[in-house]
């Protein structure tokens, strides 16, 4: 009886070691499991350089004029451990922003640029500079003298390299290979409030006020001088 019993137990650890091994080698030649994620970092230039970025810029930052160039630095990269195709980065430009530079075509109907940044490695990065200026004067609001706009940006793709993945039929959601990122920056005008009926006269200068001091004080001495003839 015990022989018999000591047989099953080293047949369950044989059955037992065995099923592991097969684990394992399940796990080894498996192949990894796909992991689809980008990031996308966009910053602006503070006004008057297009080296110091920062992530925003608020009312109480360098804020900037009418006409002035702005640059926006955009960062792609690829977290994702499989290669990334044809990713397509898109930039929605605000109100009162036109493009000047930088890689993409601008559709004037949308206010977008657009552009195919390629294919991504796994951990790779790409930077982009988008140059931009601010509208004249005359296109900025005529009711503000400091305003903020937000200028956003969005990478994506629906393709990818599947040739590691040990199931190549696998499509990834569109929406889990996206990722968007904003700037913000301030714009400063200078306000003329007219109020309606009452016009501007210009400021006398001092050389106006000695000019109206001296004549009053001639007509006081024409009348003095009058009374005293008249006496």
């Amino acid at each position: 009886m015990k022989r018999f019993v000591t047989s099953i137990t080293l047949l369950s650890l044989i059955a037992y070691f065995l099923s592991g091994s097969v684990y394992a080698q399940y796990g080894q030649y498996g192949g990894p499991t796909p992991n689809l994620n980008i990031v996308i970092d966009k910053m602006v230039g503070k006004p008057n350089t297009n080296v110091d970025y920062v992530d925003n810029l608020s009312p109480s930052d360098p804020r900037f004029a009418a006409g002035q160039d702005v640059f926006f630095k955009l960062r792609v990269k690829n977290t994702s451990n499989i290669i990334l195709k044809n990713v397509i980065v898109t930039d929605f430009l605000p109100s009162y922003i036109d493009p000047v530079e930088g890689p993409g075509t601008y559709n004037a109907s949308n206010r977008t640029i657009s552009f195919n940044a390629g294919d991504f490695r796994p951990d790779e990065e790409k930077v982009y500079v988008l140059k931009m200026r601010v509208q004249a004067q005359g296109s900025l609001p005529s009711d503000k003298g400091l305003f903020c706009v937000v200028n956003k940006s969005r990478a994506e793709t629906n393709q990818f390299d599947s040739s590691n993945l040990i199931n190549p039929t696998v499509t990834p959601n569109p929406n889990n290979i996206a990722a968007e990122d904003t700037a913000q920056l301030c714009i400063e005008k200078q306000v003329t409030q007219i109020t309606p009926g009452v016009s501007q006269v210009p400021s006398a200068g001092p050389e106006l006020g000695l000019a109206l001091l001296g004549g009053q004080m001639l007509a006081l001495g024409a009348g003095i001088l009058l009374k005293k003839r008249s006496k």
